[in-house]
């Protein structure tokens, strides 16, 4: 038995052009609606990630996004394996055919999804690491009086031009093993996926992680089994073609590219109007605090609190930093 449910769309158009005949929306729903509709949290995915991290890393009773207390919504990232994915998704738009997909998409699909199908038209909060932080950020510029607060956490609202290197290093990794064929491979080309997750494991951990030897904590006794053993293992069997098409998605990030902006990207950050805690990690090279910092600067209702941590990107997942997360997100809530 699967552990969602399906949200469908026909004919859902796309920002850059094409369209899918049906966009299928992965979510999984936590708790229950208050009689107000007013206790709801909307948590989207992050890369290679799906609803299932995202409720093990940020959700639990006794939490701060608690079921008992919050109608949490989880929702999955097209192309992330769940939701409509080059993976899934029946011809001609299977593969390498599957169309460019924006994070404007995904929160135009989870927009359906909460009005159309679960009757919401209020959120509390929108919390997300990562990739769904960005989506975070995503909402608060899409549908500005809908939430209360977003929280994201290690992301940013646009993709910076040294992020951009590092995706253009894992599409490297993956389009030159010969046995991608261009996306229409018959197996798995595992080459180019174990480059991938040691391009990977160089930037998600820090420096200080790797310098103090932090990964023995993981079972390792060198770096290079550090990324045998986790990193690889992570990526391995993961749909290669999603891997990729939901980089473009990460690359293509930038909450001011719509028509209402223009790229302007100062004033989509000045129009959001939900109370927004943002939580960079100190040492993360995707995301640096400096970036989290400019945005807090020009939402009007926006503080950055810095995660002190040398786990990098991954701070979510360290217990150590559990409890300066679940603060951050207890003052989101209010």
């Amino acid at each position: 038995m699967r552990d969602f449910e399906v949200f469908e769309a026909p004919n859902f158009t796309l920002q850059k052009g094409s369209a899918l005949p049906v966009a299928r929306l992965a979510y999984k729903a936590l708790g229950h609606l208050s009689p107000g509709r007013d206790n709801v949290v909307v948590i989207p995915s992050w890369y290679s990630g799906t609803h299932r991290e995202s409720e093990l890393c940020l959700v639990g009773q006794g939490r701060a996004i608690d079921p008992d207390k919050h109608f949490v919504v989880l929702a999955n990232l097209m192309s992330g394996g769940v939701s409509s994915s080059p993976s899934n998704t029946e011809a001609p738009f299977n593969a390498a055919r599957f169309p460019r997909v924006t994070l404007f998409d995904n929160v135009r699909l989870q927009h359906m999804l909460l009005t159309e199908h679960l009757g919401v038209d209020r959120i509390k909060l929108v919390a997300g690491w990562s990739m769904g932080g960005c989506q975070a950020f995503q909402w608060g510029v899409q549908y500005p009086d809908m939430m209360e607060a977003i929280a994201p956490m290690c992301c940013s609202a646009r993709a910076a031009n040294y992020n951009k290197v590092f995706l253009l290093a894992l599409r490297r990794a993956l389009q030159l093993d010969p046995v991608f064929a261009e996306g229409f491979y018959t197996r798995p080309p595992l080459a180019g996926l174990k480059a991938f997750a040691a391009i990977y494991a160089g930037w998600g951990f820090s420096e200080p992680f790797f310098r103090t030897e932090a990964y023995r904590q993981f079972g390792a006794a060198t770096p290079e089994e550090f990324v045998i053993n986790f990193w690889e293992h992570a990526f391995i069997h993961s749909d290669a073609n999603d891997l990729l098409t939901l980089l473009r998605t990460w690359d293509d990030g930038d909450v001011s590219d719509n028509p209402t902006f223009g790229g302007d990207f100062v004033a989509a950050l000045k129009s959001i109007k939900a109370r927004t805690v943002i939580m960079p990690g100190e040492h993360d090279r995707y995301f640096p605090p400096a970036d989290s910092e400019f945005e807090a600067s020009n939402i009007p209702n926006a503080i950055c609190r810095v995660i002190p941590s040398i786990w990098g990107h991954m701070t979510v997942w360290n217990p150590g930093d559990k409890e300066f997360i679940e603060a951050g997100l207890r003052m989101a809530l209010g």
